[in-house]
């Protein structure tokens, strides 16, 4: 019964969360959805919170819970979401990404987990032109 409850697997979208360069200043960390599929996604809703324990103080931390709607993302595109805070590397930050394809609507999780957020780790993601970390 319970796989009844399961929605469609989603395939072909990805987070990435890249390092934009400012001159003069520190880096700023940006996570951008990304729309590898060969359809149309719609009415595509992104919520997303951090969770997850204080590295020194051991003190349990939840962040707001910030939602971001996006009418329409063509075949090919990449949407900024939001900047992140490097405060926030070490702990969990979840985005839940939910969206419509013709009839049918999918949804997915996505977490960068506490302390894989790691700028000296980053690669190069080619479809946003930046040094990051992509989840699929």
């Amino acid at each position: 019964m319970k796989e009844g409850l399961l929605g469609p697997q989603v395939e072909n979208v990805a987070l990435a969360l890249v390092e934009l360069p400012i001159e003069n200043a520190d880096p700023e960390y940006v996570v951008f959805l990304i729309n590898n599929r060969d359809d149309i996604m719609e009415g595509i809703i992104v919520a997303s919170t951090g969770f997850g324990t204080h590295p020194t103080s051991g003190e349990s931390i939840k962040t707001s819970t910030l939602r971001k709607g996006i009418e329409v993302m063509m075949p090919g595109e990449a949407a900024r979401i939001e900047p992140i805070m490097p405060d926030l590397f070490e702990i969990n930050n979840e985005f839940w990404v939910s969206f419509w394809v013709h009839e049918t609507m999918y949804d997915k999780r996505f977490v960068f987990e506490a302390g894989t957020i790691d700028p000296k780790k980053f690669t190069w993601i080619p479809s946003l032109n930046a040094n990051g970390i992509i989840l699929e």
